[in-house]
């Protein structure tokens, strides 16, 4: 077990560290994030821009408007999935740059056009298990946002039905109070446990009964008030 000295010793010396400096140890480096960005639970690495991913999320948010906690997860799944995905591309490029830089005086006796193919052949070679792991990857990113989005139409395709189905109920209600005389008791349908509003409600009931209003005397209204 570490001592209290030894631990203390061992928290400053990681505060003096400030990682690799060369462009190759960086560019190493952030091979990490094959790792760690693709299939890790945080989803901002180090470099990424914060306002432009919370704008990514609320464009999502904005196009599939979720409703309840099932459904807003959903969307943020799909949101942090696609963000994932949008960085494959730029993992492979910080790949290849990386190989240029670490192989850029190999094969000096070729013409440049050949050079430049045998670096890259050399690239795809030395870095083959990164860029397999990034198709890899990729496909199961892909797998789980085809997977989250019939989850999403699901739950919200039941919802839809649901509130259908109590706009209904509240529209064959107010129908009935309409032919009772008493559809003023839906002027507040949220004390009758509705969570729509009046004009929804008769709009629905036109639709279920087109002549609900059809011996409605307005005349008949204004000389009774």
């Amino acid at each position: 077990m570490s001592t209290q000295s030894q631990i203390a010793a061992n928290q400053k010396n990681a505060l003096l560290s400030t990682g690799p400096t060369s462009e190759a140890g960086k560019a190493k480096s952030s091979l990490n994030a094959v790792k760690t960005g693709l299939t890790g639970r945080t989803v901002l690495l180090p470099g990424d821009d914060a306002a432009l991913y919370e704008a990514h999320i609320a464009e999502f948010f904005k196009g599939f408007q979720p409703v309840g906690d099932d459904e807003r997860n959903l969307v943020q799944s799909l949101a942090d999935t696609e963000w994932r995905l949008l960085r494959i591309p730029s993992l492979e490029m910080g790949i290849y740059a990386l190989g240029r830089l670490e192989f850029a005086e190999l094969y000096p006796n070729e013409s440049d056009s050949v050079r430049q193919h045998l670096i890259e052949a050399k690239i795809f070679l030395t870095y083959q298990r990164q860029l397999n792991n990034l198709s890899i990857q990729e496909g199961r990113l892909r797998r789980q946002r085809e997977k989250d989005t019939l989850a999403l139409r699901e739950l919200q395709a039941i919802r839809r039905r649901k509130t259908q189905a109590r706009l209904d109920e509240a529209a064959r209600e107010y129908i009935r109070a309409v032919h009772e005389d008493r559809q003023d008791d839906f002027d507040d349908p949220a004390k009758l446990g509705f969570e729509f509003s009046l004009e929804q409600i008769e709009v629905r009931a036109i639709d279920l009964q087109p002549d609900l209003f059809a011996d409605w005397d307005p005349d008949a209204d204004s000389e009774a008030a």
